[in-house]
Formats: C-alpha cells, sequence, structure tokens
C-alpha cells in the first residue's frame, strides 16, 4: 500500500500540472493595435480578440452604437450594440475591446462585447469655456 505521505505528494503534483495546464491553454492572445489587426483582417475574421486604439474625433454614433478606432495608419468600425462599455468612452479616448471582427458590406466591423476606456490623464491641458 503506498503511504499517506506518497499519496499527498501525488494529488498535489497532479493538481498543480492540471492547473499549469489550464494556464497554459486559456491564456489570452495578446492585445493587438488597430495597425496590426489591418494588417491581415481577413485571417482574424470571426475569432474572438483584443484590440486597442484611439477613438476618432466626432466617430461616435449613439444611434446606430457605433465609433471608429484608429492607429497611426489604418481604422476600424466598431459596433457596440452588445457591448458592455465603462464610463468614459469618448473622442479621442484610448479604448481597450474585446470582441470578434466581421466582414460585411465590404468593410471589417469589430463587434464588441467588452469596451474599456483609459481614465483621462490630469496632466492633459484643461480647455477654457
Amino acid at each position: 500500500m503506498i503511504a499517506r505521505r506518497t499519496r499527498f505528494l501525488i494529488i498535489g503534483a497532479l493538481l498543480t500540472i492540471g492547473i499549469l495546464g489550464v494556464i497554459i491553454l486559456d491564456a489570452p492572445e495578446p492585445t493587438k493595435t488597430v495597425d496590426v489587426l489591418m494588417e491581415d483582417p481577413a485571417s482574424l475574421v470571426g475569432k474572438s480578440i483584443a484590440i486597442r486604439g484611439e477613438v476618432v474625433d466626432g466617430s461616435i454614433v449613439n444611434e446606430t452604437s457605433t465609433f471608429i478606432l484608429h492607429g497611426d495608419d489604418a481604422s476600424v468600425t466598431v459596433d457596440f450594440s452588445q457591448a458592455s462599455v465603462s464610463n468614459g468612452l469618448g473622442d479621442n479616448r484610448t479604448v481597450y475591446a474585446e470582441g470578434i471582427l466581421t466582414f460585411e458590406n465590404g468593410e471589417y466591423v469589430f463587434e464588441a462585447e467588452i469596451i474599456k476606456t483609459s481614465c483621462p490623464s490630469k496632466y492633459e491641458e484643461q480647455v477654457e469655456q
């Protein structure tokens, strides 16, 4: 019969291997910038991904729940109709979004499920009115 101490060591080792396996297999894919996303968007259509970029001035349309997210060289339309949106979505805000890239009517659309915005910096210049 196996000693009690040996059984505990075997069970502990199996639990550790199981937890590490779950962590490694379920590791999230790194966040992509809009520019990286749009380098080869066809390969990512239908996949769950995370992106980050900046909201284009005046692009937020609440009636259609869309806005445009841009990087240095590229942009993508984001549909946030089904998304959980944190407070502070606005023009020129850096946005992190999780969702699925789709191709609709000849255009790539990112259907967001979660949208998180950056906090405004206390060092940003205040606009006087």
